[in-house]
Order: structure tokens, then C-alpha cells, then sequence
């Protein structure tokens, strides 16, 4: 009986694919599958994923016809079978034995999902990252834990490979990811769950090292892909203004997306000259949309620098073509 799917998919990364499947090699168990998704990839990645579907063990290969990195997760959700659900992108790795203790920690803590600590790594520098939530295998309600609206918490924190999920949250239509948003689809993903899910926990775990400054990652091409955190942070705050508590709730995400806006501002530079400017005209009407009496409470209660920032793109003049990326 499956009881942890793991889905993992890929997309030309034939460079680190090795690596990703010798770490599901090291985690195979009887009671685990892995559910390897070939997201259209043109590299030979797919030849790979070919020899992993007759060589590891709980492999199951699926291909897609459309690429996209939340259809990619999505097609593995509907193939997976396990009690529990988890997540790892291709061009990272899992720890010996990680997944068998993700699943034994979220079945012993018998919540709707767990969060898990991970390591960040370029070249041979690591980091570790931690949820940021003190206790550990303490069981708690997902909407008491996204506030403060000044601090970090775990809906900022939203990678779905740091964690494990119950199926119940499939069958709620909790877990799927919104295809239309080619990049910050996680986002309107964790509010979701902290929103509606039922319970929580951190286990003290850590197994998953995610690569960064793979030229082929989304975050790190500079592209109008890049500027979909925009409809994904207006998603964020409509949802989040439906909720009963959305008079606790909008403050921490208007706060998050004002910061979110900032810190592409500060990168900007990483943008053609073009998405630069769209970022810049696209921002400004995503603020002019938000509540304006919490956005003025969020400005007031920011550093100098960024609040000026802000107030000077609200002022921007209003442009054709504002409301999308």
C-alpha cells in the first residue's frame, strides 16, 4: 500500500536530473512511490526519467503535453496514490531516508500537513532555512499562525517541496496549484491552506537541499514570467478579503505584497529595459488597488527608505495596459 507519493517534476534539467533521481534511489521504500513528471522536456531529460521508470524502485512516469511548472504538480497530484503527499523539483535532492521520515512524522502527528525545515545551496555554499514557527511537533491551527503582519511567519514560507500533505486536502481542493500563473503560484497556494486547513505542525526535520542559480529556474530569468507575483498577490488579497477574519488577515497581506513590490524594485536591474518598465507601471496600479487605508497604515509602519519608495510609484502616472503582466 503507497502511503507517501512523492511527485517530482522535471523540465530540461538533464544537467541535475542524475542527482535528483540517485537521492529517490536512496529513499526507496515499499510504502513509497515516486511520481516522476516529464513537464515537455526537450534536453534528454526525458530519456533519464525513461530509465529511472524501469530502474527505481515506486517509480511511476508520467508525461505531459503543455508545459507548466503548477500543471507539472497538478498532473502528479491527480496520478499520485499515497495517503500523503510531497513534493520535490527536479533539479534538487532529498537527504538518505528523508522521505520515510517525513512520512512517519506527519503520520505520527496525524495533522493536515506538516512544514518542513530545508537547506539552500549554490556551488558548495549551504544554508539552512527554517519555517519560520518556534515550536516543533506541536500540532496548531494554520490560521493562528499567519500573524503577525510585521513578522515573518509561515505564509511566507511558501514552498510546497518543504512539507507533506494529507489527501484529504486534495479531496477539499486545497492542493492544486492555479495554472494560470506561470511564476508565484505558491503563493495563493499557502494562504489557501493556512487559510482553510485544519492543523499544522513543524516536525524538526530537514532532508530537502534546493539548488539555486540553475540558469534554467524560473526565478532566475528576468522576463514577464517574473511579474506574475502580481496577479498572484491580487489573488491573495481577494481571497483573503472573502475570509471571516479578513479584517486581521488583509493587513499581513497588503504588508507582504508591498514587500514583495520592493524587493523587485531593488533587483530591478536583473529586467530588460521593457519588463523593467512594466514591472515599475504594473506595481504602481497594484498599489492604487489595494485598500488604501491599510496600505497607508503598511507605509507608515515601514522603513523610510522603502516607504518612499512605494509612495513615489503610487504617484506614477496611469498608463495603458496596467492590469496584467
Amino acid at each position: 500500500m503507497v502511503k507517501l507519493s512523492v511527485i517530482v517534476p522535471f523540465f530540461n534539467v538533464r544537467q541535475y536530473a542524475p542527482d535528483a533521481l540517485r537521492s529517490l534511489r536512496a529513499n526507496a521504500r515499499e510504502d513509497i512511490e515516486f511520481v516522476l513528471v516529464d513537464d515537455c522536456s526537450t534536453d534528454g531529460t526525458g530519456a533519464l526519467l525513461d530509465r529511472a521508470e524501469r530502474e527505481l524502485p515506486g517509480a511511476v512516469l508520467v508525461r505531459r503535453t503543455e508545459n507548466g511548472v503548477s500543471g507539472a504538480r497538478n498532473t502528479g497530484i491527480d496520478a499520485a496514490r499515497g495517503e500523503y503527499l510531497t513534493f520535490m523539483d527536479g533539479d534538487d535532492f532529498a537527504a538518505p531516508g528523508y522521505f520515510g521520515l517525513l512520512l512517519d512524522a506527519v503520520a505520527h502527528l496525524g495533522c493536515d500537513f506538516v512544514r518542513t525545515d530545508h537547506v539552500r545551496f549554490t556551488g558548495s555554499r549551504r544554508t539552512l532555512h527554517r519555517v519560520p514557527f518556534g515550536p516543533r511537533d506541536t500540532v496548531v491551527s494554520p490560521r493562528d499562525v499567519i500573524l503577525p503582519a510585521d513578522r515573518s511567519t509561515p505564509v511566507d514560507y511558501p514552498y510546497s517541496w518543504a512539507g507533506a500533505y494529507h489527501r484529504r486536502l486534495v479531496d477539499e481542493g486545497l492542493l492544486h496549484f492555479p495554472e494560470d500563473l506561470r511564476t508565484a503560484e505558491d503563493r495563493p497556494w499557502i494562504w489557501r491552506l493556512h487559510r482553510e486547513a485544519k492543523s499544522f505542525a513543524v516536525p524538526d526535520l530537514c532532508g530537502i537541499f534546493y539548488r539555486r542559480g540553475v540558469a534554467s529556474s524560473l526565478t532566475q530569468i528576468g522576463d514577464t514570467r517574473q511579474l506574475d507575483f502580481i496577479p498572484a498577490f491580487d489573488r491573495v488579497l481577494a481571497e483573503t478579503a472573502e475570509d471571516p477574519d479578513a479584517g486581521l488577515f488583509l493587513p499581513k497581506a497588503v504588508r507582504t505584497y508591498c514587500a514583495i513590490i520592493s524587493h523587485h524594485l531593488v533587483t530591478i536591474d536583473k529586467f530588460e529595459p521593457q519588463v523593467a518598465r512594466l514591472l515599475r507601471s504594473l506595481s504602481a496600479a497594484a498599489l492604487r488597488r489595494m485598500p488604501q487605508d491599510l496600505l497607508n497604515d503598511t507605509l507608515d509602519s515601514m522603513d523610510l527608505a522603502r516607504a518612499t519608495q512605494l509612495r513615489r510609484l503610487r504617484r506614477r502616472p496611469s498608463t495603458t495596459g496596467e492590469t496584467a503582466a
